[in-house]
């Protein structure tokens, strides 16, 4: 046989056994479809899993505090104002002077009113013996008990004209109120005030009060009663205690007035001065992060993706609690945390995942 006929030969046994092993794969194949299936499904599942590097965190302790602008006012101002007319005849407390209540600030002119003071007082004296006389003479029977009794109405118009005019004279006197500092006179000496015309502006500034606006998220997270601290504009750090937290907001701002009380005996602490009031809350458990761990679920909720002990991404919606140079503090998470920090853009919740530690 020659070369050309052997090769032939050879080329066709190949070719037939070629095509025999692959009848015999098929054949395989099809003999056993569940475990060609089973094989086909556990290695695309594994092979699809994905990776992300995770961080354990351990929640610390953190204190927080509310920390918002605010000003100084004094805890009680008055505009004091004549309750009767007349021309004020003394001024008996200039501007800026301390007064205390029941300290005379000004008088007024008594004009004719000492002189009908005594008038009203011999009409009583009048009506008095008239009034003896027609009882006694009611009696025994010589007078009606109605003309005793116009005696009487009459002693008694008599004594409140008298005590109309004893207050009026005695209004001519203006004082204080209570303890404080006379911030403005309206009146000078010759002026004429009618009754309601303010005449001085009295400041009570010890104890003075540190005023600021709260957001309605920091409203609910402070007491009266507790303490805390103010800066003032001046450099000088102050403290007191809560004395009132509003309860209805400002309709235009939307927020809630708050009062922090300082003692002030020495009044060097004046109203109108801008502060920064500070007002420590109970601390609590928060995990430091980065801004880049945040990430948004469906709903657009901001939270942070975990990988449970079941090798599972959860994620559970943060809260901002504080922030600083040292990083970002949130609460919402487990004490105990495995966070992903590369790759939580590309899991969802639920999806079983390869953690790496990002250490």
């Amino acid at each position: 046989m020659n070369k050309p006929l052997l090769l032939a030969v050879a080329i066709a046994v190949g070719a037939a056994l070629w095509v025999a092993s692959g009848e015999f794969a098929r054949s395989a194949r099809e003999a056993s479809p569940d475990d060609s299936a089973a094989a086909s499904a556990t290695e695309p599942e594994s092979a699809a899993m994905p990776s992300v590097r995770v961080r354990t965190l351990v929640a610390e302790p953190r204190a927080e505090a509310i920390a918002v602008l605010g000003r100084t006012e004094p805890s009680r101002a008055i505009t004091v104002r004549a309750e009767t007319q007349g021309t004020v005849a003394a001024i008996e407390a200039a501007e800026g002077a301390a007064v205390a209540g029941g300290d005379v600030l000004l008088r007024l002119a008594e004009d004719d009113r000492p002189a009908r003071l005594d008038e009203a007082k011999a009409l009583v004296e009048q009506r008095a013996i008239e009034l003896n006389a027609a009882t006694k003479l009611a009696d025994k029977g010589y007078q009606t008990q109605v003309r005793a009794a116009e005696m009487v109405a009459l002693s008694e118009e008599a004594r409140a004209r008298l005590a109309g005019i004893k207050l009026d004279l005695a209004r001519t006197v203006i004082a204080a109120p209570f303890d404080g500092a006379v911030e403005r006179r309206d009146v000078e000496i010759g002026d004429f005030v009618a009754v309601g015309d303010a005449v001085a502006y009295i400041v009570d500034l010890d104890p003075i009060l540190i005023v600021a606006e709260l957001t309605e998220r920091d409203v609910g997270r402070i007491t009266q009663g507790q303490m805390a601290t103010a800066r003032l504009v001046t450099g000088a750090t102050v403290s007191g205690v809560i004395r009132f937290v509003g309860r209805v907001a400002n309709p235009e701002t939307h927020t809630f007035r708050v009062e922090l009380e300082v003692a002030n005996p020495e009044g060097r602490i004046v109203a109108g001065v801008t502060a920064e009031l500070d007002v420590p809350l109970e601390p609590v458990a928060a995990h430091r992060v980065t801004p880049a761990v945040l990430t948004l679920d469906e709903a657009g909720v901001v939270g942070i993706k975990t990988v449970d002990a079941d090798g599972r991404v959860a994620f559970f919606p943060v809260e901002l609690v504080g922030d600083g140079p040292d990083g970002m503090w949130i609460a919402g998470l487990p004490e105990t945390a495995a966070v992903i920090v590369v790759g939580q853009e590309f899991v969802t919740a639920g999806q079983a995942v390869t953690s790496v530690p990002a250490d």
